[in-house]
Order: C-alpha cells, then sequence, then structure tokens
C-alpha cells in the first residue's frame, strides 16, 4: 500500500510543474516578478516558495538533507531569478523530492516528525506536499490567465 500512495503522490507531484512551466513560456521575465496587488506574492515568488517549502518538508524531513529554509527571503525576493532559472530551481527540487519520496521505506513513512512546529507523519508531509503544490500552481496558471 505505501508503494501505490508514494507513486500517486510522484506522478501528481511531476505533474504540476509542466503546468507551471506553460505559465512561464506566457509571460515576460517583468511579468513573472509583478504581484497582483501589494499584498499578493508574484508568481517568482510563489516558485521561490513552493521551492522552500518542496524542500524543507519532503527533501529535509521526510530526506536527510539539511533545512536551511529562508522562508522570509521568498517573499521578500523581488528579483534575482530569471523565468529559465526559476523552472531549473523548480525542476530540480521536485526531483529531489521525488527521490526522497522513493527512498522512504515504510517505517519513514509513519515515523512522526516536527516541521515549522507541526507533528507530521511521512504520509502526512507527502500529502501536505502534494497539495500545497496544487494550490500555488493553481494560482499561478489563474494569475497567467
Amino acid at each position: 500500500m505505501t508503494e501505490e500512495i508514494k507513486t500517486q503522490i510522484i506522478f501528481r507531484l511531476e505533474e504540476n510543474t509542466p503546468r507551471i512551466e506553460k505559465c512561464l513560456v506566457e509571460l515576460s521575465e517583468a511579468e513573472v516578478w509583478q504581484r497582483p496587488n501589494p499584498a499578493l506574492n508574484s508568481i517568482g515568488n510563489l516558485i521561490l516558495h513552493l521551492c522552500g517549502n518542496i524542500t524543507q518538508y519532503a527533501v529535509s524531513s521526510l530526506g536527510s538533507a539539511p533545512d536551511t529554509r529562508d522562508r522570509d527571503a521568498e517573499f521578500a525576493a523581488t528579483g534575482g531569478f530569471s523565468k529559465a532559472e526559476l523552472l531549473e530551481k523548480l525542476r530540480q527540487t521536485v526531483a529531489n523530492a521525488v527521490d526522497s519520496i522513493r527512498n522512504a521505506d515504510a517505517s519513514e513513512l509513519m515515523r512522526m516528525r516536527l516541521v515549522q512546529g507541526f507533528e507530521m507523519s511521512g504520509i502526512g508531509i507527502m500529502v501536505h506536499v502534494c497539495e500545497h503544490y496544487s494550490y500555488h500552481t493553481g494560482q499561478i496558471a489563474f494569475w497567467t490567465k
């Protein structure tokens, strides 16, 4: 059963990246960093946020990489990455997450751990990463339209 859960999570993670890529193709470099209004984040911010979140949860907490996330910097950025760089960063982040998920055994998926103050199992982490990625992919698609 755990292998099927992992397979489904990986499938859904990997289907979101091309959706974001399609959006980036439609946008100029400047549009990627425009905020819809001062209270909202740019698409560039959302991509940096996705990379930070996916790395913290899947790569660091489920996997064994150190957690070096600077969440505030994800939202403070006003540029610094081109569309191509953002997409490559996202692709690499998702690939690292997929590796962590594939390598997690059943005991690791059941083990409870603390992430951002929340106690979660490995399965909970996978579900969070999947739904969080989908949520922000939808925002990016909406703002692109």
